[in-house]
C-alpha cells in the first residue's frame, strides 16, 4: 500500500498535498484499491467555496458510486480535466496525474486537523 509521508490525509481517504494556501486533493492508493475500476469523476463545484467535509463532488466505480469530501474549507479553483476522459488515472497513479482538485485554503489552521501517514496506516490497518 502507497503512502506517501509527504501528504496529509482524511479518514475520508483522500490525501492533500499543501502549497502555500493551495492544496491538491485525490483519493489514496487504499481508497482506489477498494472502489475497483473508476469510471467517473464529476466534480460541479469549480469556483465554489465550500466548508470543510462537504460534498464537492462523486466517483464512480464498477461497483459502487461514492462521495468526494472536501479535506479543507475553501475554494476550488482547478479541476483536474484530464479525468474526464480518463479516469483511469485516479487507479493507475492516485497521487499524480489522478489527483482531482486544487483549493484555496480559506481557514489554514484545519490544516492541523489532517492525519499524518502514520496515523493514515493506522487507521487503515496498514
Amino acid at each position: 500500500m502507497n503512502i506517501p509521508s509527504e501528504l496529509k490525509y482524511t479518514k475520508d481517504h483522500e490525501w492533500v498535498k499543501i502549497d502555500g494556501d493551495i492544496a491538491t486533493v485525490g483519493i489514496t492508493d487504499f481508497a482506489q484499491s477498494e472502489l475497483g475500476d473508476i469510471v467517473y469523476v464529476e466534480v460541479e463545484t469549480l469556483d465554489e467555496t465550500l466548508d470543510k467535509e462537504e460534498v464537492f463532488g462523486t466517483v464512480e466505480a464498477v461497483k459502487t458510486v461514492s462521495d468526494l469530501f472536501l479535506p479543507l474549507s475553501g475554494e476550488i479553483v482547478e479541476f483536474n480535466e484530464t479525468l474526464e476522459d480518463e479516469p483511469e488515472k485516479v487507479n493507475s497513479d492516485p497521487y499524480g496525474d489522478g489527483w482531482m482538485v486544487k483549493i484555496k485554503i480559506s481557514e489554514p489552521s484545519e490544516v492541523e486537523e489532517l492525519m499524518s501517514a502514520d496515523d493514515y496506516k493506522a487507521l487503515i490497518g496498514a
